[in-house]
């Protein structure tokens, strides 16, 4: 296992351009650490400079506090593992996944060898499927075989890039359990690469946001969701994604397209010599008031419904709005920066679904303000952001990472205690 340090670090190509910009980055040993954002950002480049793969332009990168720019990949013993499996298929699933320890050669006995990848391949259900060609094999039994080679390595840590982007959406449900459960079980450093936010926040200890090659935010997936640090991370985060409306400033009210919300103590302070703000609120902090029991404190308002989507545990209503001047533009480059299509503003409600509203219908809703984020639309900036609230939820989640992997470790050693007592008695009725 191992630590990970990027400090300031630059990936800059010929043209001069910074695809990674001043990037510093601290990944704890055993840690799992998500490297997400939109396409182009830079997520899949600082992967391949952490292996090896890419040149840094400047900053250093170490490896258990070792210096590592000069090094060849070969050299820095990590284990990464492809979105295209990168199988060879002239080769069975045993020998493709003891490819690694063949190319050490003299290092390890073919006993040895036969051992590791049976240890590799039960771990990850492939020992019916060890005599195979990767052809006879399905999306999601190629991945674990490109898993089994990263774990024969023993490598100090494991690095991902985007491997579950070609499966379908069952399997990649079915692989992301899998891959949560062998590196809490193994207890190894891990780097992964993905666009899909799902993956990220329920495989993460620590997810780190990109834009166009700068860090935003890096913290836990709840903090990320409950604290972002700008309009950027809040809309990337969360799906559907959070609703931005416009927000008219009028002394102590936020007058919002649908209805006016009473500020007041810190936040009635930030928003002072402001003519327009961006509130932000989660689809599911809007309730039907005629269904569910609204939060005290809470707004109330009409609004006509558009469209709704029922999905048998919940629905989706959406209601449009306009936005203009200012917020219209900073939505507009919001939506062009996190990939979208250019779709018209609208707002996401996530009904109950024992509501009956369909479209057309004119639906009572309500929120609770302290549920809003309130951002400048000018820098992104948010105002909202409680930094005593994400510190507490910082060392929460890095104390549920601790006790995750302690459990983990006590399993294992349980597993490994139990083997030994069974092999013992096996010799012994051998003997006998």
């Amino acid at each position: 296992m191992s630590s990970i340090e990027l400090n300031h670090i630059v990936k800059k190509y010929g043209d001069g351009f910074p695809a990674i910009n001043d990037v510093s980055l601290d990944i704890k040993d055993g840690e799992f650490v998500i490297l997400v954002g939109p396409s182009g950002c830079g997520k899949s480049t600082l992967l391949r400079m952490i292996v090896g793969l890419e040149d840094i332009t400047s900053g250093d990168m170490l490896i258990n506090g070792k210096r590592v720019n000069d090094l060849a990949p070969r050299d820095r013993n990590l284990a990464m593992v492809f979105q295209n499996y990168a199988l060879y298929p002239h080769l069975t699933v045993f020998e493709n996944i003891a490819f690694p320890l063949r190319l050490q050669k003299g290092k390890h006995t073919n006993e040895e060898i036969s051992a590791k990848v049976h240890e590799a391949s039960e771990m990850l259900e492939l020992d019916e499927h060890l005599d195979r060609k990767p052809a006879n094999l399905s999306g999601g039994q190629r991945q674990r075989v490109a898993m089994g080679r990263a774990i024969v390595r023993e490598a100090d840590a494991f690095l991902f890039d985007e491997p579950l982007s070609n499966l379908d959406a069952k399997l990649r449900g079915q692989m992301r359990t899998e891959i949560a459960r062998m590196q809490r079980r193994l207890g190894i450093t891990t780097v992964y690469v993905t666009h899909d936010q799902i993956e990220a926040m329920t495989l993460g200890d620590k997810v780190a946001v990109l834009k166009k090659g700068v860090l935003q935010q890096v913290a836990s997936p709840r903090e990320l969701y409950e604290q972002p640090v700008n309009l950027f991370v809040a809309g990337f985060i969360g799906s559907p994604p959070m609703n931005f409306l416009p927000a008219q400033v009028d002394g102590a009210t936020l007058k919002l397209p649908f209805v006016d919300v009473p500020v007041s103590g810190e936040l009635a302070e930030k928003i002072k010599g402001h003519d327009v703000l961006i509130v932000g609120l989660r689809p599911e902090h809007l309730k039907d008031a005629t269904v569910e029991q609204a939060p005290q404190h809470s707004v109330h308002f009409k609004a006509v419904v558009d469209q709704t989507e029922w999905l048998g545990n919940e629905q989706y209503a959406y209601i449009p709005y306009e936005a203009e001047g200012a917020v219209r533009q900073q939505l507009e480059e919001l939506d062009r920066d996190l990939d979208g299509e250019g779709m018209r503003t609208q707002m996401i409600v996530n009904l109950d679904s024992r509501s009956r509203v369909l479209e057309g219908d004119e639906a009572d809703l309500a929120f609770d303000p302290a549920s809003m984020h309130v951002f400048d639309p000018h820098t992104g900036e948010c105002l909202t952001r409680d930094d005593a609230k994400a510190a507490e939820i910082a060392a929460d989640s890095e104390a549920q990472r601790k006790a995750a992997l302690e459990r983990a470790r006590a399993r294992e050693q349980r597993n490994t205690a139990s083997a030994g007592r069974h092999a013992s008695g096996d010799d012994a009725q051998q003997s006998a």
